[in-house]
């Protein structure tokens, strides 16, 4: 099933070796791509891949994502050729905007849409085998760049599109798109429609770049407890980082995010909503937040959930990740959908 995928690691874990058996279930199931997001603790992505790339013989691995500007152009381009040939080209390197305030607490600049596509352009060039000489863009300044003359490597590169701005850029310089989740219907439809339309604008073919839905997949075998945490609190979480582009995208109510920020619980969370919130916090903040909100994921039964993960395909994406959830916890999904399909 390549059009079913799942984030690895998901969340906070103590240990990346935890990995391995999310890895050798899910290829026993059938999915077609482990996802892997970073973060600067145990979740470095040079490290997860080559190992992901190791233990695994069909999955797809790829980064959702990396940001540009944390490795040197030929540290990534380098990695990338490394994992492209480890796997036999199952491997799609992934990059995304990252969280501005942590780049900025990293010495780091917000990354751009300008910075993106040359630095896009410059991964594609040195992975043909060319020298790129006294290159002078928006993704650095670099006297000579250079792999291996001999190389000519066609490696797929996603990005993670929320913004206008970059669902265009994706269209007419990626080949894999991952949507945000929590996107209402009519914003998914919206975003395969605007990545389509950028690619044929730029004259490619607009059926070529895949395009994900990230769709939370929160199954009710699960406790009460884990299934608020992955559908409440990671909702949360999100609307504290950067609520207002998650409202201004779904076309939700910025009145009902404003409700939801002076909420004294919300106000009051030492932290993101899923990492430091109580259980009982958590109840309360699921009253705070639409109800048409939350309905933007997968719950219910393993047959409800598989329902709503083939209806994601039926908005013209080319892929469901099913995220929030293990391989373990969405094995029963994974067959209510292959008697499905």
């Amino acid at each position: 099933m390549p059009e079913l995928g799942f984030y690895a690691l998901g969340g906070h874990v103590e240990s990346p070796r935890e990995m391995y058996g999310e890895l050798a279930l899910a290829e026993r199931l059938g999915l077609g791509t482990a996802f892997f997001s970073e973060r600067f603790n145990v979740k470095e992505l040079g490290s997860l891949t080559g190992a992901a790339g190791a233990v695994t013989e069909r999955l797809n691995i790829a980064t959702a994502a990396t940001n540009h500007n944390t490795r040197h152009p030929m540290v990534t381009a380098a990695w990338a050729t490394t994992m492209h040939r480890l796997t036999n080209g199952r491997f799609v390197l992934g990059l995304g905007r990252g969280l501005a305030p942590q780049l900025k607490a990293f010495g780091l600049p917000p990354v751009t849409t300008a910075q993106l596509e040359d630095f896009i352009g410059l991964m594609r060039r040195l992975w043909k085998g060319e020298t790129v000489e006294g290159h002078s863009g928006p993704a650095g300044n670099y006297p000579t760049l250079r792999l291996d003359s001999t190389f000519d490597e066609n490696i797929p590169i996603g990005l993670t599109a929320f913004g206008p701005a970059t669902l265009a850029l994706a269209g007419r310089a990626a080949d894999v798109v991952v949507l945000h989740t929590y996107f209402s219907d009519d914003t998914v439809v919206r975003c395969v429609n605007a990545v389509r339309s950028a690619a044929e604008k730029a004259g490619r073919d607009p059926t070529a770049v895949k395009v994900w839905s990230c769709y939370a997949t929160v199954p009710d075998h699960l406790p009460i407890e884990l299934q608020l945490k992955k559908t409440v609190a990671r909702l949360a979480t999100y609307l504290q980082v950067y609520g207002d582009l998650m409202v201004k995208t779904n076309n939700w109510d910025p009145d009902a995010l404003q409700r939801f920020r002076e909420d004294p619980v919300v106000a009051g969370l030492n932290g993101w909503c899923d990492a430091v919130a109580t259980q009982s916090e958590i109840e309360h903040i699921g009253t705070v937040l639409p109800a048409e909100w939350l309905d933007a994921a997968a719950t219910g039964s393993a047959e409800a959930c598989a329902k709503k993960v083939s209806a994601q395909l039926d908005l013209g994406v080319d892929g469901v990740i099913m995220h929030c959830s293990t391989p373990a916890e969405l094995e029963p999904v994974v067959e209510a959908y292959r008697r499905l399909r």
